[in-house]
């Protein structure tokens, strides 16, 4: 024993205990090397007496915990009861290293073990140090297990908060108007829900049963909803479509019926009034509309096509007369500007009954053929239009009458004038002056149409 470990106050010594003598095996020195200071400390807190019995020592006294074989030396006894107490020692260690890192329920049942041992160990060494150390570690779990206990709790809080938000989801996909919902996407969100939710129950924090089974029956109602609504607005939608179907096929029959008509005018007409009544009939699904609108769009083809080159034909024939036309429209505007009206009216009425024989010219035509002559013959009738507006006898006479009245006016508002500048009277020397001004002007004008 060294010289420097501090050797316990020896107590009164009780009538040793007989136990059964170890086997020399058990005495034996273990493979594994010790910490030798370690081992001093805790040889301290023994003896062995004559007898061969090994004492250990304590603050309430000396007992007996085992015996060693004949032919060993004192130290080889020591030594098998202080081995088994760093041991024991290290088991506790060991527990103190890894309480942080396993569950209370393992590091119990760990330190229940140790505990046992520590009730009458066969052991040398300071026994209470090791119980002091095994009741701290005792408090040190009993903490932690309520620290988890807490933060299980406060996890099946969160659980129980983000699952109830996937199921009132749910039921808010539920209960959306048919008119608002997007059904597709809606499914798919509900399937995405169901997802989620069978991931919470495999790797989330477990929540109640009763709690659990609750929120599934939720769920379960708000999905038979949604599949109920549906089933019921594709099943209206199916219906509606089969109707569109239905009315865009009769007027498919009618396009068709008239695609081989020759009344170009009417049938185009009756064409048009098929388009808004097809617009108007609805829409069936994408693949059917699309071959519905095909076949429609196919008999007014037909149609339109025939006329386009019946049309074409017609207006090759209309070339000739269209640049017969354009010579005519040459020679009427040479009698512009009209100078000599009766001149300009005769050599329009000689051109019109030619224009009348050429015939028709093709319709892209019409507007700089027809059109201009119209403009000439317009602008020869405001030529004549305007002559009789000068030479109108009965408009002469009374233009000549009207400027008479004008001056007759005209001179009493002199006089009137003058009165009101004699008498100061300038409010009234201003309106008479004014209506002098207005007279005036409108003498000027009738003047000018005599």
């Amino acid at each position: 024993m060294s010289e420097s470990t501090p050797t316990p106050k020896p107590k009164p010594v009780p009538h040793p205990i007989p136990r059964p003598r170890p086997v020399a095996a058990a005495i034996a020195k273990p493979a594994q090397a010790i910490d030798e200071a370690a081992a001093a400390r805790a040889a301290a807190w023994g003896r062995v007496d004559g007898e061969g019995n090994v004492w250990l020592r304590s603050d309430e006294g000396e007992r007996v915990v085992g015996q060693y074989a004949a032919g060993g030396s004192e130290e080889d006894a020591l030594s098998l009861y202080v081995r088994r107490f760093l041991d024991l020692q290290a088991q506790i260690s060991l527990l103190e290293s890894r309480v942080e890192g396993i569950s209370p329920d393992e590091a119990t049942a760990s330190l229940s073990s140790i505990e046992a041992q520590l009730v009458e160990p066969a052991v040398v060494g300071d026994v209470e140090s090791l119980r002091s150390r095994a009741a701290a570690l005792k408090a040190t779990i009993s903490a932690r297990a309520q620290v988890i206990s807490a933060e299980r709790e406060e996890a099946r809080a969160a659980a129980l908060a983000e699952r109830t938000t996937l199921i009132e989801r749910a039921e808010e996909i539920a209960n959306t108007a048919p008119n608002k919902i997007h059904w597709r996407n809606s499914r798919e969100e509900l399937a995405q829900i169901f997802e989620q939710w069978k991931a919470a129950q495999r790797s989330g924090p477990r929540i109640d049963r009763t709690t659990e089974e609750a929120l599934w029956q939720r769920y379960s109602k708000a999905r038979s909803q949604f599949d109920k609504a549906r089933r019921h607005h594709f099943g209206v939608l199916e219906s509606e479509r089969s109707e569109v179907m239905a009315r865009k096929n009769a007027l498919i029959e009618r396009a068709e019926a008239m695609a081989e008509s020759t009344d170009w005018g009417s049938t185009a007409a009756a064409y048009r009034a098929l388009m808004d009544e097809w617009r108007q009939a609805g829409h069936a699904a994408r693949k059917d509309d699309d071959k519905l609108w095909e076949r429609f769009r196919g008999a007014q083809q037909r149609f339109f096509d025939a006329r386009a080159t019946h049309f074409a034909e017609r207006d090759e024939e209309f070339s000739g007369n269209l640049a017969a036309k354009l010579e005519l429209i040459k020679e009427a505007e040479a009698v512009l500007p009209v100078k000599d009206i009766e001149a300009a009216r005769a050599a329009l009425r000689d051109i019109e009954d030619k224009w009348d024989q050429i015939g028709m010219v093709p319709r892209a035509d019409i507007g700089r053929t027809e059109g201009r002559l119209r403009e000439i013959e317009e602008a020869v009738r405001d030529a004549e239009a305007e002559k009789w507006r000068r030479t109108d006898p009965a408009k002469q006479q009374r233009s000549s009458g009207m400027a008479e009245q004008l001056q007759q006016l005209i001179s009493e508002l002199d006089g009137q004038i003058e009165a009101a500048e004699a008498a100061g009277d300038q409010k009234a020397l201003n309106e008479l002056t004014s209506a002098r001004q207005a007279r005036e002007a409108w003498l000027a004008q009738v003047q000018k149409d005599l």
